[in-house]
């Protein structure tokens, strides 16, 4: 069978890595390079990741596709650094951050039940699979942390940051299936960056299509998709007809390309990554914003700590992420400057590099699983794969790759 893949993010990629063995795959990719939303750009011996990237290492199908030893993973240490005026506080759970222990039960950013309460979920959520993760009644996260009895100042000063840092909403009104699904992950795993980037998560999947047969066409933009009976017409530049043909873009793109309505709305984000005078005193932890000013990023990542790779020898660099777009980069080094004074760090810090980025994920409120198109909503032999049809995270674009090759299977 003669199958078109459009779109060689990691959805895209992942139906090659499954089709490519019994099948004639072609992947249409309209960049230069592959990577969708995870791509790494090498520049003067420094590695930027596509805006804040992380790999959860107990998402099902990055443990069912990557090659983990491959990819030289670099972990961040459990919990997060608590920014604000009265300083620098420690949260982490102490079961996964031991050393950690005396410092968490000391902090003030959670009482003594909010931290028993972390406990207690922690166990709960880390025996469900994904598919009891999402199949239960939803709420917003907010309302979720206030049902079970976490306390306002838990819920500001660490799950506001936090948790809006993984789903661009510091409202915490996103579904809270997503909540329990990424906390069950991060119980059970570890958070990663791979030493050369998250681009190297795609360019792995990528190379393991192409040794598996595929042939991949960058550069090139596909305008159209028809479907034609018992085939599928692609138009790019050129006519070329297949048997099958499976979307895997943006979802804006693939509901231009099929005709089937995809989620409205998404939240941007602005990454900017600076080189310091000194290492702040952070150790390998993400540092939260608790009580963010106007212009102050949401939080910053000790990149050369976690993975000394993404820097020259011996050069100390952080990356600061705005939710949002922002275009002023003055006004990002103020606010960079401006968190910085005020949680006490006594350093200078030079932007080497921004990313601003319009679409990050699409929105998930409750019940968003409800509105979002099956893999084989579209006419004829054409079908999707993205994110969009699961859940925004790199697990919910894989799942929805492997999806797809299935439906492409189950249809010989």
């Amino acid at each position: 069978m003669r199958v078109a893949i459009v779109g060689a993010g990691l959805a895209g990629l992942t139906t090659a890595v499954e089709l490519a063995p019994e099948h004639d795959v072609t992947v249409y990719e309209r960049r230069d390079e592959v990577g969708g939303r995870v791509r790494s750009t090498d520049s003067d011996g420094y590695v930027f990741d596509r805006g804040f990237q992380v790999l959860f290492t107990a998402y099902p199908e990055a443990r069912r596709y990557l090659d983990y030893d491959a990819l030289d993973l670099r972990d961040y240490s459990p919990g997060a650094r608590i920014a604000s005026d009265d300083g620098l506080s420690t949260l982490a759970d102490p079961l996964r951050a031991p050393r950690d222990a005396v410092a968490s039960l000391l902090s003030n950013d959670a009482t003594f039940a909010d931290k028993l309460r972390v406990l207690r979920l922690r166990t709960t959520l880390s025996r469900r699979s994904r598919d009891e993760l999402f199949g239960g009644e939803d709420e917003t996260v907010r309302e979720y942390l206030r049902d079970r009895g976490f306390s306002s100042h838990f819920i500001e000063r660490f799950a506001e940051p936090f948790y809006g840092g993984i789903t661009l909403d510091r409202s915490l009104e996103t579904s809270s299936s997503v909540f329990e699904f990424t906390f069950s992950c991060l119980s059970r795993g570890r958070t990663v960056v791979p030493a050369q980037g998250m681009g190297a998560i795609t360019h792995q999947l990528a190379d393991d299509a192409r040794d598996a047969g595929a042939r991949f066409v960058t550069g090139t933009r596909v305008e159209e998709v028809t479907a034609k009976g018992d085939a599928v017409g692609v138009e790019s530049g050129g006519s070329e007809e297949y048997d099958t043909a499976v979307v895997a873009t943006d979802p804006q793109t693939a509901e231009r390309l099929t005709g089937v309505p995809t989620p409205d709305g998404g939240r941007g984000c602005t990454t900017a990554y600076y080189v310091l005078d000194e290492p702040l005193d952070v150790g390998m932890k993400l540092v939260l914003n608790a009580d963010r000013r106007d212009g102050e990023p949401s939080h910053i990542a000790p990149v050369s700590e976690i993975a000394p790779e993404h820097a020259p020898q011996g050069t100390p660099m952080v990356s600061a992420t705005w939710l949002g777009t922002r275009d002023d980069t003055g006004a990002l080094d103020e606010g960079m400057s401006a968190a910085l004074g005020r949680w006490g760090f006594d350093t200078e810090a030079e932007r080497v590099h921004v990313d601003t980025i319009g679409f990050a994920q699409f929105d998930q409120p409750p019940g968003f699983r409800a509105s979002l198109p099956s893999n084989e909503a579209p006419e004829g032999n054409v079908l999707l794969a993205g994110d969009y049809t699961e859940d925004s995270s790199i697990n919910g674009a894989m799942l929805s790759g492997r999806r797809a090759a299935e439906a492409v299977g189950s249809s010989e």
